[in-house]
């Protein structure tokens, strides 16, 4: 089949990532002597400064990995909790049905510094000024903004010169949007301080830990809580106050847990565990297993037979989700077993449902009452994925995502995000501003994503990694919010099924659908839309809207941001996507 690049091969050390600069940084630490985590550490602070749109330094970054010396995969848990005074009363007091997309009342906890810190203290090898100094380089000397950043910046430019001045100074230089190289000087300073603070005492992991105090309880900590407290524009179309204080950073730090898997076709699948959306992926791949001879590629198409199989699949796992999945007491052993599978299998049939139907896994499933009144809702051009910008600064979601082996055998994938540019304004002092994941949870209480203090919101950010017969083997991951497990299941079935390999699988046609909640304000959906690349053929997308799907067409190449590397047999393996023209895979 035609690929847009070769799937690399090389025994030395493998990056792929959704920014050809983040990957030549994973590499240049590789070179240098780091291992895979300080690689990915370097090159997540440089992903920080190139997609601004889709990560920054307060957002979140959640990971899977495993090391040289141990086969078993763990978590690094990198998304902050809301803040104590996060409340469904005091929304309520604003008149508030959900929670908003922008401005700073959505804001969690910080995650991504003190997760980035730990795990280059834990598992890295360098310190910390020798993997950070690429992305210092960038803020303080520039970046070469892609187009997608001042897209972006336009989008929002009318909230930014009326609400915002903070952003718009920042990223609206001479009152135009961003272009070309772009420095962001105070982001640089910050960094450079933190570095200093970090270095004010000995020895490598004495300075992470200090890095990481200076963040949470020192200078970082205080400006957050001082800016936290002005009232600005957000999505709602008023003015709030933000509610992050020094004590809600102070109180969190990053951990490791253990993941959640499920063992198909000799592969053991790995995720994150239930208050991330990540078991949606196992669920779908054990009904998959189900109908594992019906699934079928020919030159790397999928068989109109496969997409709408998928699809129902994804149409009950993400049913699940909606029902179970949040900060709490999941039912993962029901939700991921035999039986439950097998149920859950029989509701589908040759047809697209259009009913969103969770499964009885603990006593009878409730969904949010707001939801019959979401469908249908407008939220600007969406369908594709992309990270679609509203005029108030609202993001449908996207992010950016990153995968490192080397040869001693660490394997690591990585979805950071949130702290986007256009999430809320600019702390002047800082370089930049807070994330706006709480507007994930649902306000309505007794869910299992019900807003409470101190609480995850349950996320869309969904790493993957793979064993195959009990050995470390693949990582992989895309952008795209709701839809990541859903384009991940694409490249899943084309590799594992299909016998395509990471490029061929990677570029194969992809699919998603909207028959579920989404996770960003305002939460709308579509209970039969089914967003289609056309390279499935012309013959398929009729199949399938004969079948009861409302196909939309997204063009030939517009679905998915995946990348991925493996290894087997000695040998190290990495592609990267093509769409959108900035995801690039290097190693050697």
């Amino acid at each position: 089949m035609f690929t847009t690049r070769p799937e690399l091969t090389g025994t030395f050390g493998m990056v792929a990532s959704t920014h050809w600069l983040a990957s030549a940084t994973g590499m240049a630490v590789l070179e240098d002597g780091g291992n895979a985590f300080d690689a990915a550490v370097a090159a997540g602070f440089v992903l920080q400064v190139a997609e601004p749109h889709l990560c920054g330094p307060a957002g979140q970054v959640p990971g899977l990995f495993v090391t040289a010396d141990d086969p078993t995969p763990r978590a690094l848990a990198g998304q902050g909790p809301s803040p104590a005074g996060a409340t469904a009363a005091h929304f309520a007091s604003l008149g508030l049905d959900l929670i908003p997309g922008s401005g700073l009342l959505p804001a969690t906890v910080p995650g991504a510094w003190d997760a980035w810190l730990l795990l280059l203290r834990d598992y890295g090898t360098k310190p910390l000024r020798e993997v950070l100094k690429y992305a210092i380089g960038y803020a303080r000397n520039g970046v070469p903004l892609v187009s997608r950043v001042g897209d972006t910046i336009r989008a929002v430019s009318r909230l930014f010169t009326e609400h915002w001045p903070t952003s718009a100074a920042l990223w609206m230089p001479d009152g135009k949007p961003a272009s070309g190289l772009h420095r962001n000087p105070a982001l640089a300073d910050t960094w450079e301080r933190l570095l200093r603070e970090a270095e004010s005492v000995s020895g490598r992991e004495a300075q992470l830990d200090a890095g990481r105090r200076a963040w949470s309880q020192g200078f970082v900590a205080e400006a957050i809580d001082a800016f936290s407290r002005t009232a600005f524009r957000d999505d709602s179309g008023r003015d709030h106050a933000g509610l992050l204080t020094g004590d809600d950073l102070a109180s969190w730090s990053a951990s490791y847990e253990d993941p959640a898997f499920v063992d198909v076709d000799g592969w053991r699948l790995v995720k994150m565990g239930g208050w991330t959306q990540g078991p949606a992926l196992l669920q779908q791949a054990l009904l998959l297993h189900g109908f594992r001879d019906e699934l079928s590629y020919v030159d790397g198409i999928p068989s109109e037979r496969t997409v709408h199989l998928a699809t129902e699949a994804a149409k009950l796992a993400f049913a699940d989700r909606e029902a179970w999945y949040g900060d709490t007491d999941v039912p993962l052993d029901v939700l991921l077993s035999p039986s439950y599978t097998d149920a859950r299998r029989a509701l589908i049939t040759d047809t697209a449902s259009a009913v969103l139907r969770p499964g009885d896994a603990r006593g009878p499933a409730r969904l949010p009452a707001i939801l019959d009144s979401l469908q249908g809702i407008e939220a600007g051009d969406g369908a594709t994925g992309e990270p679609t910008v509203g005029p108030q600064g609202q993001t449908r979601g996207d992010t950016v995502h990153l995968d490192v082996v080397d040869a001693a055998g660490n394997l690591v994938s990585l979805t950071p995000s949130g702290g986007w540019l256009q999430s809320s304004p600019t702390i002047p002092s800082l370089g930049f501003c807070l994330d706006s994941r709480g507007q994930m949870f649902w306000l309505e209480q007794g869910l299992p994503n019900s807003l409470a203090p101190r609480k995850r919101p349950r996320i869309t950010l969904s790493p993957s990694l793979a064993l195959r017969d009990g050995v470390p083997t693949l990582a992989f991951g895309t952008p795209g919010g709701d839809q990541q497990d859903q384009w991940q299941l694409c490249f899943w079935l084309a590799h594992v099924y299909g016998g395509l390999n990471l490029q061929e699988s990677i570029d194969s046609p992809a699919w998603h659908t909207t028959a579920f909640p989404s996770s960003f304000y305002p939460r709308s959906w579509n209970p039969r839309e089914l967003v289609v690349e056309s390279r499935l053929g012309a013959s398929t997308l009729d199949a399938l809207r004969a079948r009861g799907h409302a196909v939309v067409d997204a063009g030939d190449w517009a679905l998915g941001r995946l990348s991925a590397v493996s290894r087997t047999d000695g040998l190290l393996r990495a592609a990267a996507n093509a769409r959108g023209m900035q995801g690039y895979a290097a190693g050697r």
